[in-house]
């Protein structure tokens, strides 16, 4: 489960302003809670109800900045490029029943004391089971190719990988990885704000149940308590959307 990319052997955060650190974590709080909220939202809810007196072009860049956007037309963990090729969404209507059948991929900001850091996760669907996840302080493609490349190395290989239509998925070299191992890309349909639920509910515990109950000081104690963490996921807490029992019992890992 454990993955240490070249840009984060020394979980270095990366660096901003006192303030745009300040705002990204009220922004991440509040967006984890209520996706919906797009840029101006944001704004209107930081000026009136925080008291900040933020211009739209800082939450703006800040949203960018974060790799997110309102759910409003849809879920978004990494900007898209235009340029690169979209592939379908094929989970609609699929039933999918074992390990292994459909993987998730996603990529969320993670504050720590001084700067933040980038957080890839991998999850099997039918068991919710983490099946891989990386620290970086960028997001870069070769990044998210190492990071499945060592899921597949720990677990096997999916049929199918969901993502949504970020440059670092949509990239010629992670989709052609993909195609390599001869996975399936489904990538989530634009409007749609369920297509990789799995992972979303995944961000939202981690960041209730661990990341805003601490202050991390830097990488390497972030490291360490998400290590901590995934393995409580997987192997120690009950899951109600699979009858209470563990993530490892349907993945089938000791």
């Amino acid at each position: 489960m454990l993955g240490i990319h070249r840009s984060g052997v020394y979980y270095k955060a990366a660096q901003e302003k006192p303030l745009n650190l300040e705002l990204m974590k009220r922004i991440d709080k509040q967006y984890t809670q209520y996706p919906f909220m797009g840029v101006p939202t944001m704004t209107q809810w930081l000026n009136k109800d925080n008291d900040y007196k933020i211009n739209k072009k800082r939450i703006e860049r800040l949203f960018k900045l974060m790799g997110i956007s309102a759910i409003v037309p849809g879920p978004h963990t990494s900007k898209g490029n235009k340029l690169h090729k979209k592939y379908p969404y094929l989970l609609r209507d699929l039933t999918i029943v074992r390990p292994n059948q459909v993987w998730e991929i996603d990529i969320t900001y993670v504050p720590i004391n001084g700067g933040y850091m980038y957080l890839i996760a991998i999850i099997d669907t039918y068991s919710r089971f983490v099946v891989g996840w990386s620290l970086s302080n960028t997001m870069e493609k070769e990044w998210c190719v190492e990071a499945v490349n060592k899921a597949i190395e720990d677990h096997g290989k999916p049929e199918i990988l969901n993502s949504d239509q970020g440059s670092q998925f949509t990239s010629e070299l992670f989709t052609q990885n993909l195609l390599t191992h001869e996975i399936k890309i489904s990538m989530d349909g634009k409007g749609r704000a369920t297509d990789n639920i799995f992972i979303e509910r995944l961000w939202r515990s981690l960041k209730y149940e661990e990341i805003y109950l601490k202050a991390y000081e830097n990488g390497t104690e972030l490291f360490q308590g998400l290590k901590a963490y995934f393995g409580f996921y997987n192997l120690r807490r009950r899951h109600s959307s699979i009858e209470f029992k563990f993530p490892s019992q349907l993945y089938g890992a000791a």
